[in-house]
């Protein structure tokens, strides 16, 4: 018989319906982000559900920086310098089907400056699987209305079923994304989507 399983109590999940501001809110980081990395970056995106007009988020922002070497030291030394913190080691996304250990997966992050506003800053190398995902992911939910709104109503209902507790919300939510991410690929076929070069 199957065990019952608890999660650890979090910050409270709140998913809000999507705000205009949070485009404005990106293009202010992301220019701040060009600014202190220059080169350093290929290029920076936003990305997550506050990166898709109509659809509920957590009121987080998501924020992709293309990079050519995960490894290279001057992300972190120009990113710190211009006060950005948390800067992680590298470790793994993950994706059913592929070995956590793949290099595809591998990723750091950082967080805002003190006093910004909440932000998950994704650090991932160019034409890695796991720097094109979420970029096709937001590009399918976009053009996908019914898509977009079904995301969106679940996840509305699983900050009701998990409303203090993120790892029970995303114990749910991240499979069914990766269920997702099958009809993004079929789309992108169809599109003729491209990760930009």
């Amino acid at each position: 018989m199957p065990t019952a399983i608890t999660f650890e109590k979090s910050r409270p999940i709140q998913v809000i319906p999507y705000q205009a501001r949070w485009p404005k809110e990106y293009e202010e980081t992301a220019q701040d982000l060009e600014t202190a990395l220059g080169d350093t970056a290929r290029y920076i995106d936003h990305i997550g559900s506050t990166a898709v007009p109509g659809l509920q988020a957590k009121d987080v922002l998501d924020i992709q920086i293309t990079v050519h070497d995960l490894y290279d030291p001057n992300i972190q030394a120009k990113l710190e310098a211009v006060g950005y913190t948390g800067f992680t080691s590298a470790y793994s996304d993950e994706f059913i089907g592929m070995d956590t250990d793949s290099r595809e997966l591998e990723k750091r992050m950082i967080r805002e400056k003190t006093g910004q506003r909440r932000m998950h800053i994704h650090i991932r190398e160019y034409g890695r699987f796991n720097q094109r995902y979420p970029l096709l992911f937001r590009d399918y939910l976009r053009a996908s209305r019914v898509t977009r709104q079904s995301y969106g109503l679940l996840k509305e209902r699983l900050a009701l079923l998990f409303p203090e507790s993120k790892d029970g919300y995303y114990f749910i939510k991240d499979p069914l994304m990766d269920m997702m991410f099958e009809a993004a690929e079929h789309w992108a076929l169809h599109a003729a989507w491209k990760l930009r070069s």
